[in-house]
């Protein structure tokens, strides 16, 4: 078991950075990493392994679904909320009878096995849209008026829908006829219970949400029983697993939707929580999505897709250009979307993946008429629309989206933070390379030190260069030189490198405007757009009249 789950881990990571480094998405590698790793092939991860691969995917969707909470905004849902409910219901069961009527007309399907190969196939896979989702929005990408957020929101909706007529159908098709529930004399069949069971999925989920976020809250915000970030990710975590188990054992909620909704309270409960929980989860997410596309892999069914390669490519254009555009059309009618928002639905709302994993084998496992074909299907589907939409979600958003501003308090903005400390060989150069290195640290980041050449001494420059490798040692960090005058010199640096903030120093314990009038320091502070730390150094009377203000 620990060879498979290091041949994964490892395999996995790197054959996805190269799959990356080719410009195509990392997904794209796992998954093959798992094909290639699994039974049809290679036949090296343990039965172990393979037998836990369901628990393991629910744990890292779980996670995605955490993160996709983590990054709502309430503010942008309230103004696109009719869009995202209907991107919630309209794609997917548009989707599904197209498909249905496709199988019976190509696969000669029954209505009944038709629509079951529809909910299959019509569900979103949450493990590549909302990483994509959330990347757009940390990069502005149709945030203004609250694309991601719809798409994001819709997509747990429709697989809550499509999960509840798959259970549905599935009994009846096993059973003969499902049964129906009786209170009093009333009696209601199993598709009059539908929509019952959807409102009671979508209502106790949301409740059950909102529970649990106040309970975080009030574990790890209010009484503190966690000391850092990590334990905090591991509590939340733990919460929201519990949500997704409670609900496979009492499927009376929607466990995926419960912990979706537990993330978004939580912005609105604590802002601060928020945050720290989104960096716990996006560690947590790189070593779940290698787990999630390995295991993915290994459970594609390359033997069974010969004889259904090109009807099943046909059953799929239909549902996605006929059933799932006819939605989207729907979905985004009255709305203020422009055409080019509303073609992005095409890639940024079509990636299959987790829930065909999830349940496309349950038919054949159940006997039912035509699930070797449904098996075959819901494979190609992970094939074709996973790596498709990984990759086209970020080409296209560029080109049909307007770009916006990011709302930090909302989605975790990736930035590597640089930082330029200016220095010269003076003795001031140790307290502002001290100070840039706490920041550095504070920060995860590295550090540009400079030094403008003014007097040519090789020896001194060395000294400085040896100062800087002593007291950043544990920081990635580039020694530059250059030349010219200092204030430009720093200032231009600075924006060429795109640092974060220029750390310099001033002299004497006197007030700063008394002493940088004139000086460098002083002419950076007026001209730079980027903003600049001054370190405060006391030094003796004697040395400010023998020393000059210091020179980067």
């Amino acid at each position: 078991m620990l060879e498979s789950i290091l041949w994964i881990l490892l395999m996995g990571f790197f054959v996805g950075q190269i799959a990356r480094r080719l410009k195509a998405p990392a997904l794209v590698g796992m998954v093959l990493v798992g094909i290639l790793l699994g039974p049809q092939v290679g036949n090296v991860i343990s039965p172990g392994v393979l037998d836990a691969a369901d628990g393991l995917r629910t744990i890292a969707v779980m996670v995605i679904l955490m993160k996709a909470g983590l990054g709502l905004d309430r503010e942008k849902l309230a103004q696109q909320g009719s869009v995202a409910l209907r991107l919630g219901f309209l794609p997917a069961a548009c989707e599904a009878i197209a498909i249905a009527f496709a199988a019976i007309w190509l696969l000669q399907f029954d209505l009944a096995t038709g629509l079951l190969l529809g909910c299959v196939l019509g569900a979103e896979s949450p493990a590549v849209i909302v990483p994509a989702m959330l990347r757009l929005k940390s990069l502005g990408w149709g945030v203004k008026k609250g694309i991601p957020d719809a798409i994001l929101t819709g997509s747990a909706l429709s697989d809550v829908l499509l999960l509840l007529v798959f259970s549905l159908l599935l009994a009846f098709l096993s059973q003969g006829a499902a049964a129906g529930f009786t209170l009093g004399g009333l009696t209601l069949s199993p598709v009059q219970l539908l929509p019952v069971q959807i409102i009671a999925q979508i209502t106790l989920g949301v409740g059950l949400g909102w529970l649990t976020a106040h309970l975080l809250v009030s574990l790890l915000a209010k009484q503190n029983w966690t000391q850092n970030a990590g334990q905090d990710a591991l509590v939340a975590a733990g919460f929201a697993l519990l949500l997704v188990v409670v609900a496979e054992d009492w499927p009376v909620f929607s466990g995926y939707l419960a912990v979706m909704v537990t993330g978004f309270f939580l912005i609105e409960l604590d802002a601060p929580l928020a945050r720290r929980l989104r960096g716990g989860f996006d560690s947590l997410w790189a070593i779940a999505q290698i787990i999630l596309f390995v295991l993915l892999g290994a459970s594609i069914q390359l033997s069974v897709l010969g004889d259904t390669l090109g009807l099943g490519l046909l059953v799929l254009a239909i549902g996605t250009l006929v059933g799932r555009s006819l939605g989207w059309y729907l979905s985004t009618l009255g709305s203020n979307w422009t055409w080019q928002e509303r073609l992005f639905l095409l890639p940024g709302n079509s990636a299959k993946a987790t829930v065909q994993a999830a349940i496309g084998a349950i038919p054949l496992a159940q006997g039912i008429a035509g699930g070797e074909i449904i098996l075959a299907l819901s494979a190609l589907s992970i094939l074709v629309t996973a790596p498709l939409g990984a990759w086209a979600i970020p080409t296209f958003a560029p080109r049909l989206l307007q770009r916006g501003e990011v709302d930090p308090t909302k989605v975790t903005v990736a930035r590597q933070i640089v930082l330029l400390a200016a220095v010269d060989t003076s003795p001031l150069a140790r307290p502002v390379l001290t100070k840039a290195a706490e920041l550095a640290r504070r920060s995860d980041g590295e550090v540009i030190v400079l030094h403008v050449i003014r007097v040519d001494d090789p020896g001194a420059v060395e000294q400085l260069r040896g100062l800087a490798q002593l007291l950043l040692a544990d920081i990635r960090h580039r020694f530059l030189t250059t030349a010219g005058p200092v204030p430009e010199a720093i200032v231009q640096t600075a924006q060429t490198c795109g640092v974060a903030e220029i750390v310099m120093g001033k002299r004497g314990d006197r007030p700063l405007e008394a002493v940088l009038v004139g000086s460098v320091s002083q002419s950076v502070l007026e001209t730079s757009p980027i903003p600049v730390v001054v370190v405060p150094t006391v030094v003796v009377e004697d040395d400010v009249e023998q020393t000059q203000i210091p020179q980067p």
